[in-house]
């Protein structure tokens, strides 16, 4: 899969935008501040419905206006097909695939690309939500259908939420809130499936991830991704004390065919049911997970070094663009490195490059032109005040 070509209008600090995309490596150029990263962020927005930099839709828009538009024309095995969202201040976003309405949350159907920034060492170093929303963001990638899944569970969460809340203020007790039981077991049948998809998808990480840290860093430190699971004890408030269950294969399967995770759900919604009602909120499920990263056994947060922390971070996302390549019927993803050369050594750039040298298309944001080696500059597009220009 590639991108011919994009277009956007009142997106950042564009009015209006056409940027022309080739095959193979896009380098483009600017200093920071000029509108570099918003390009890659819009194409970012179509495959995953979110921004790397930002949680909030409405600041994409260009100060003053109403809406703001992202147009690409994707072609793919020989077929080309136009990709639009309208990105509104007021009301809901709409989407169109090639001038036909579909829902917005359809597109990442129609294009998958994976981004590397310098925010994602937030994954290693930050909070549980953003690990969470990375293999979810994949999931969905993969399969599409789960975006519904997912988005069934967090409606279903909120409504119990505000049940559990009511309960506490009118003094309702557990064994008297048979409403509760309802929305457990709803609850408990969308997270089990959410669980089960992320645990095989962990597993899938697995062997590509040692091979992209390897060939970034230079060197194998065994990273290794564990799953930390609320409703077998974890606590995303202390991880560190409660690394979790670690899941295989095996255990993926054996939960799907006798239905231990609902099980175990349920048994632990059970158990946290009073500490629930004192809080006023659901203490366990997917919602609650985190994704550990290990280093030579140790936590990678709290004990990797910057460039350790740097290099597992890109590897995963290597790792990610190489699951998509190898299973989606769309071929390989749009790779996408967002001012990452800067922060590398000669010796990493080189290697990155020869990484993601065999991908279809990779589309690269730089200050510096002579921060990218080479075999990565062969088309170079100028940004400068929001505008494509001639160097």
């Amino acid at each position: 899969m590639r991108v011919r070509h994009l277009s956007l209008a009142d997106f950042r600090n564009y009015t209006t935008a056409d940027v022309p995309f080739e095959p193979g490596p896009n380098l483009i150029v600017g200093q920071n501040g000029q509108g570099k990263t918003n390009l890659v962020e819009a194409l970012g927005y179509l495959s995953t419905l979110g921004s790397h930099r930002v949680s909030n839709d409405k600041a994409l828009i260009r100060a003053g206006q109403d809406a703001a538009i992202i147009r690409a024309r994707l072609q793919h095995s020989g077929r080309e097909l136009l990709a639009e969202v309208q990105i509104n201040r007021s009301g809901l976003n709409r989407a169109q695939v090639n001038r036909s309405p579909v829902k917005p949350r359809e597109l990442p159907r129609y294009f998958s690309s994976i981004l590397f920034a310098p925010e994602d060492l937030s994954l290693v170093r930050g909070d549980p939500a953003g690990r969470r929303r990375f293999l979810d963001q994949l999931l969905i990638l993969r399969s599409p259908r789960l975006a519904g899944v997912l988005a069934d569970y967090d409606r279903v969460l909120k409504q119990r939420n505000t049940l559990v809340k009511s309960a506490r203020a009118s003094g309702i007790r557990g064994n008297q809130l048979s409403t509760l039981d309802i929305w457990d077991d709803r609850l408990v049948g969308l997270g089990s499936e959410i669980i089960d998809e992320r645990a095989e998808l962990v597993r899938q990480l697995g062997e590509p991830l040692r091979r992209a840290y390897q060939s970034v860093a230079g060197d194998d430190h065994h990273p290794r991704l564990v799953s930390s699971l609320s409703i077998f004890g974890a606590d995303e408030e202390n991880i560190p004390a409660s690394i979790g269950r670690e899941t295989t294969g095996t255990d993926a399967q054996e939960r799907s065919s006798d239905s231990a995770t609902r099980e175990a759900f349920r048994a632990a919604l059970g158990a946290v049911r009073r500490q629930e009602l004192e809080r006023g909120m659901t203490l366990v499920g997917p919602h609650r997970d985190d994704l550990v990263f290990m280093l030579n056994g140790l936590p990678a947060k709290g004990y990797a070094s910057h460039g350790e922390s740097w290099s597992f971070a890109l590897a995963l996302k290597l790792a990610a663009a190489e699951l998509l390549r190898r299973d989606s019927a769309s071929g390989d993803p749009v790779l996408i490195l967002d001012d990452v050369f800067a922060e590398l050594d000669r010796t990493r750039r080189r290697r990155l490059a020869d990484a993601v040298g065999g991908f279809e298309q990779v589309l690269i944001t730089a200050a510096v032109l002579e921060d990218v080696p080479e075999a990565l500059s062969a088309h170079i597009i100028h940004i400068r005040s929001g505008a494509v220009v001639d160097d």
